[in-house]
Formats: structure tokens, C-alpha cells, sequence
């Protein structure tokens, strides 16, 4: 596995990877009643944790659990976030191409190009 610094919507050209499924899915999940029930719960036991008399070790590892789903969260909101704002550039780019080309009167390809864009977020 090579680590590309390339913009995620870009990654492995039209065909989507493996992590960009991975990060589909885990931002469904992560949308879900069940997950916002689980981070309720992590936090209502952060809050026993820390008001009951059990050892510090507890502490430390619900702490720990806590800052480990909040960087996973930050890392896939950072994703989705790349992902969206690189399909809406490609849609208005089209756009700009298609009014271009009504302008100057010329072929219809920008036209196409257009029908494409607007599926992008089905692709990215």
C-alpha cells in the first residue's frame, strides 16, 4: 500500500478505492441513531468514571476511547468534506463550460460534460 497525497476525489481515477468505500460507509454510520446512541453512552460512562471512586486506569482508558472516536470522526469529516467540495468544483466547472459554449455558439460536448458533473457525488 503506497500513501498518495492526492485529493481523495482524485484518488484511483474513476473507480472508487477501497478507502473511499471504507469512509462512505463508516460516514453512514457514523449518521446513524446507533452511533449517536454509542457516543451518548461514552459519555454518560466518561461522567460515572470520573464521579465514582474506580481506579485511575478506568479513567485513562475511557479518556483514551473518547479522544481515539473523536480523531476517527475529525479524519472522515475532513474526507467527506474534501470529497464534496472537489464534486461541486467539477460541477461548476462544467457549468461555466456550458455557458461558454452557449455563448460562443459552438459544439455540445460541454453539454455532456454537464450530465456527468451532476451525477459526480454518486462517483466521489
Amino acid at each position: 500500500m503506497t500513501m498518495t497525497l492526492q485529493h481523495p476525489a482524485e484518488r484511483g481515477g474513476d473507480q472508487r478505492g477501497r478507502f473511499e468505500r471504507m469512509a462512505e460507509t463508516a460516514s453512514n454510520v457514523t449518521g446513524s441513531p446507533v452511533f449517536y446512541g454509542f457516543c451518548l453512552l461514552l459519555i454518560v460512562t466518561f461522567v460515572v468514571v470520573h464521579v465514582t471512586p474506580v481506579p485511575v486506569s478506568w479513567m485513562i482508558f475511557v479518556g483514551d476511547m473518547m479522544a481515539a472516536v473523536s480523531l476517527l470522526l475529525l479524519a472522515l469529516l475532513k474526507n467527506t468534506e474534501r470529497r464534496a467540495e472537489h464534486a461541486l468544483q467539477r460541477k461548476l466547472d462544467a457549468i461555466a463550460r456550458v455557458l461558454l459554449e452557449e455563448h460562443d455558439g459552438g459544439s455540445h460536448k460541454a453539454r455532456e460534460s454537464l450530465r456527468e458533473a451532476i451525477r459526480m457525488d454518486e462517483n466521489v
